[in-house]
């Protein structure tokens, strides 16, 4: 998307973290994949610390 996305969470039925511009292939796998919480927080982390 040209301006970014945000994370859809299915189990709080609410948006979850911040906008995101970049869409890493890692955190995309991780999404549709296994979804584990702790490695989708680090990969998030790590993608968003270059913009600030």
């Amino acid at each position: 998307m040209p301006l970014g996305y945000w994370i859809w969470d299915t189990k709080a039925r609410r948006w979850w973290g911040e906008l995101n511009e970049l869409c890493p292939d890692d955190l995309l796998t991780e999404l549709n994949g296994g979804a584990d919480h702790e490695k989708i927080t680090a990969l998030l982390k790590k993608y968003r610390a270059p913009k600030r």
